[in-house]
């Protein structure tokens, strides 16, 4: 099937101080999240002068797929658009509208299946199309990519750098802790056509990563980032809750290594190189945080092997080596039982 755009479809954040409530009220509206918890979390924004890292990092990806594409002779146009900032995805689709784009491929900068890590993405593509109209151009998707060599490979590099960080004597009792963002239970009940496709994706990236950077050592698989009422049971442990459990079980030196994102963007420099770090220092743990794939070469490469898998023909799919094959994402992916059709 032709497709004649791209579009980078990301989270967004604020830029300046005077749009950081405003920005959380589009993340968190419908979400029962505490007055408190949102004015805590004002606070992680405005530390940072109220400029989240992550639409910088959108138009360095950006710029960096272009020039990939370029290179290798994708003659496609790429878009951005976001979920809760400027630029907001609808304007975006309207932009493409009027350049004459009718069919175009989507890059989400998540790698997971999920409700809020991929079906909602969905669902704000189809509200931006809405939005626009009925001349707006068709947005599919791309596959999500937790166990893609161009998104595991940065992050085992960037495992091994940490690792280099800490004192090599005390390699016995140092150890591996991966993080993703926390959701609700009932979220990860729910995830993908069968369930449990979140937690599940996360493990296998979290043995892939672990297998490429240092075998050798134990890892766990933590949560980070819960934002939603306290009565609402998330996925645990946290990753200061581990800390501490693992301090007590005699662990003297951390590697934390972000897998569930692909950037630094503030949900990383906040919770684990602020918070996390405290906590580290607190119970005299060694601490080293990996870094996530951003621009490295092999992860934008990726993104030109995602649109290949869509737009070559079956014939010459083979030749993209063992990558697997793309697919969608059924209707009633990520949806809870009751509501299912």
């Amino acid at each position: 099937m032709a497709y004649d755009a791209l579009v980078l479809v990301s989270f967004g954040g604020p830029e300046r101080p005077e749009d950081v409530r405003p920005f959380l009220q589009n993340v968190t509206r419908g979400r029962g999240v505490p007055p408190e918890r949102l004015d805590e979390v004002v606070q992680h924004y405005l530390h940072f002068g109220g400029v989240s890292p992550i639409n910088q990092q959108c138009r360095e990806l950006l710029a960096a797929i272009r020039a990939d594409f370029a290179a290798n002779g994708v003659d496609l146009p790429v878009y951005w658009g976001n979920r809760n900032w400027d630029p907001m995805l609808a304007d975006t689709v309207a932009l493409m509208r009027d350049d004459g784009v009718r069919r175009a491929l989507a890059f989400v900068t998540s790698a997971y299946g999920g409700y809020s890590s991929c079906r909602q993405y969905q669902e704000d593509i189809a509200a931006a199309r809405a939005a626009v109209g009925p001349d707006a151009p068709v947005i599919e998707k791309l596959r999500q990519f937790w166990d893609h060599p161009g998104f595991v490979q940065p992050h085992a590099d960037a495992v091994r750098a940490a690792l280099a960080q800490l004192d090599p004597a005390r390699r016995d009792s140092t150890r591996l802790v991966f993080t993703a963002h926390s959701i609700p239970t009932s979220m990860a009940v729910t995830a993908g056509p069968h369930g449990g496709r979140y937690t599940a994706q996360l493990e296998e990236t979290a043995r892939l990563v672990h297998a490429a950077a240092a075998p050798d050592l134990p890892y766990d698989l933590v949560w980070q980032s819960r934002s939603g009422p306290p009565q609402v049971p998330w996925l645990e442990p946290d990753i200061n809750d581990h800390l501490a459990t693992l301090a007590g079980q005699g662990v003297t030196g951390v590697v934390v290594s972000p897998i569930g994102f692909v950037s630094d963007h503030l949900e990383v420099v906040w919770d684990l190189d602020t918070e996390a770090l405290e906590t580290a220092k607190q119970l005299g743990l060694d601490y080293a945080r990996a870094g996530t794939p951003g621009t490295d070469p092999r992860f934008v490469a990726m993104v030109r092997e995602l649109v290949l898998e869509r737009t070559t023909p079956d014939a010459d799919r083979r030749r993209l080596g063992d990558l697997p094959i793309w697919d969608t994402c059924p209707t009633a992916c990520c949806v809870p039982p009751a509501r299912r059709p």
